[in-house]
């Protein structure tokens, strides 16, 4: 058998994280580095060519079969281009360019979202299914599908921005500046929106007590946390934004017919006993499918691990 390593990186706001990957996705070694403030594309490619650079050197300088690269943005059906990037100045960088050059090897690119569904594809909660959707609620909503085994990315590479599809008509002005998105709605920003408010009107909650009394964000853990001491207006909210998505769900589920839904990013990761169950009582009360078929809403299982896994299906192709 054929002993190739890959490289797959993710590349975030806050940090760039990356592994060296066996054709079986083994991860053999694994690095991060901070992604500095404000930084300029310049600098944030060369620190990928660095980390990557690195992680050759504990492959032992062995021969790198690919690169895969999942970015937060919009990146080329072609998977080389990155059309924009809303919170990291990667637009217009050729990334895909500079690695070639300096690994002298197969580089693909793509949205880190889209990398992420693929790696649950490839090793994780999705493994063995040709239609599925992901929703991966963070601090926004990023969304992805498979269908017929394939990507969907549209005509630009911009498919299925699903946090951005309307859940409610005239609903909260969304990041995007649409209103009533799914983003708008259970994002973890939307939630700390509404926690702010409802503070600010004179709601009690231990939110204030765990993140301060002036807080501006508010992690996952601590929603968490909130939760399991059972704070009322935390349970409200967060059950407002399990119905949202539960709504999303079925939509979804009319739109692409998946075999399955996959629950991802940091707020399922903290708090997906709370939010699943809530999830699935929507699905399966939906009466356009109950004789149809089933549909199975499930959590993801590769955390941190599935954008590098995914970039690294990527640049594997059909072999995956």
């Amino acid at each position: 058998m054929k002993a190739d390593l890959f490289l797959g990186i993710d590349v975030g706001g806050t940090k760039i994280a990356g592994a060296l990957v066996t054709g079986q996705g083994k991860i053999l070694a694994r690095l991060k580095v901070p992604t500095p403030r404000k930084a300029s594309g310049r600098k944030i490619t060369g620190l990928i060519v660095k980390l990557c650079r690195e992680l050759t050197r504990a492959g032992r300088n062995k021969k790198i079969a690919g690169i895969g690269c999942g970015i937060p943005g919009m990146v080329d059906s072609a998977g080389g281009r990155i059309i924009g990037a809303p919170n990291i100045a990667l637009a217009g960088q050729d990334i895909a360019a500079k690695l070639k050059k300096s690994f002298k090897t197969k580089v693909r690119l793509g949205n880190d979202v889209n990398c992420g569904l693929l790696g649950e594809r490839w090793l994780g909660a999705a493994r063995g299914y040709d239609h599925v959707v992901g929703i991966f609620p963070g601090t926004g909503v990023g969304g992805a599908a498979i269908v017929d085994g394939k990507l969907l990315l549209g005509s630009k590479g911009a498919a299925t921005e699903l946090g951005h599809i309307t859940i409610k008509l005239n609903g909260p002005r969304c990041s995007c500046g649409n209103h009533g998105c799914l983003e708008a709605l259970a994002g973890r920003w939307a939630i700390e929106r509404d926690l702010r408010r409802a503070v600010k009107d004179g709601k009690k909650t231990v939110i204030t007590k765990l993140a301060g009394k002036n807080f501006k964000t508010v992690k996952s853990r601590l929603l968490k946390a909130a939760l399991e001491r059972d704070d009322r207006l935390v349970t409200k909210i967060m059950s407002r934004a399990a119905v949202a998505l539960g709504a999303a769900c079925v939509s979804l589920r009319h739109t692409f017919d998946p075999q399955i839904i996959v629950l991802g990013g940091g707020l399922i990761e903290a708090c997906g006993w709370f939010f699943l169950p809530r999830v699935k009582r929507s699905v399966a009360a939906d009466p356009f499918f109950k004789n149809v078929s089933r549909c199975k809403v499930v959590p993801s299982r590769l955390a941190d691990d599935a954008v590098i896994l995914g970039a690294v299906a990527l640049v594997k192709g059909s072999s995956v």
